[in-house]
């Protein structure tokens, strides 16, 4: 009787450790998405502080989308090219900083939300006497992620708009 009683129990808890392996597997892997998706993310951060657009189309899909500040600028492609890689021209230094992201993965698709402050340094004008005040604006970008047949994750859309930091009084 005892054995029976210990089959059933088993039996009936067997299930939900299945479900539970389960989840935390599920988890496991959700954690290394959330990982790969942030390290796109960061990437492309890296590369627009390094005033460098070089090779970024790779972290975007090939019909990606990019609005800025209420414009569409078309594919990234079409952005990096007609209006990205022209400003960081003019640049001197752009820096992030209060960088945080929240980053949500449904399956093939991830959803991030960017929150941070930005620097740009205008290079001197070689006319003027003194170099332009640094331009600082606190933003916020959402992009649409998806993962593809190599498993690779690409932003396929990207929405960023900024505004002069407020005054704390």
């Amino acid at each position: 009787m005892k054995n029976l009683f210990a089959l059933a129990v088993l039996s009936a808890t067997l299930p939900f450790a299945a479900a539970t392996a389960q989840a935390q597997t599920t988890a496991a892997a959700g954690s290394a998405d959330e990982v790969a998706v942030r390290a796109v993310l960061s990437k492309y951060q890296q590369a627009v502080q390094k005033l460098d657009t070089t090779g970024t189309h790779r972290l975007f899909t090939a019909n990606s989308q990019v609005f800025e500040s209420g414009g569409v600028e078309g594919s990234y492609r079409h952005y990096a090219e007609h209006h990205l890689a022209p400003e960081l021209k003019e640049f001197s230094a752009f820096t992030f900083s209060d960088y945080k992201a929240a980053v949500q993965v449904d399956g093939p698709y991830a959803f991030a939300t960017e929150t941070y402050t930005y620097t740009i340094n205008l290079k001197k004008d070689p006319k003027e006497k003194e170099a332009k005040a640094p331009i600082v604006r606190r933003g916020v970008a959402t992009s649409v992620l998806r993962k593809n047949a190599a498993g690779q994750w690409q932003i396929m859309s990207t929405h960023t708009s900024a505004r002069t930091p407020r005054v704390k009084k």
